[in-house]
């Protein structure tokens, strides 16, 4: 079994297309509170954490659509 490397990538870096999701395990309360903080408040993703697993969502447009409306 070979080691693996960490990538470290900023996660506003990161490009998600609509529809995607990403869980990265391991992730602490600290991690999380910070990668809210890199996002900010307008961001696209949803976000969720739970038990150290962090999770981004991109929702697709249409699922956007009612949001906008609401606004």
């Amino acid at each position: 079994m070979t080691p693996t490397t960490p990538v470290f990538k900023p996660i506003s870096q990161m490009h998600l297309a609509p529809g995607s999701v990403v869980t990265i395990p391991h992730v602490s309360w600290e991690e999380f509170e910070a990668i809210l903080q890199e996002l900010g408040e307008k961001r696209a993703a949803r976000i969720a954490y739970y038990q150290s697993n962090l999770e981004i969502m991109v929702p697709l447009p249409e699922h956007e659509r009612p949001k906008d409306l609401v606004d």
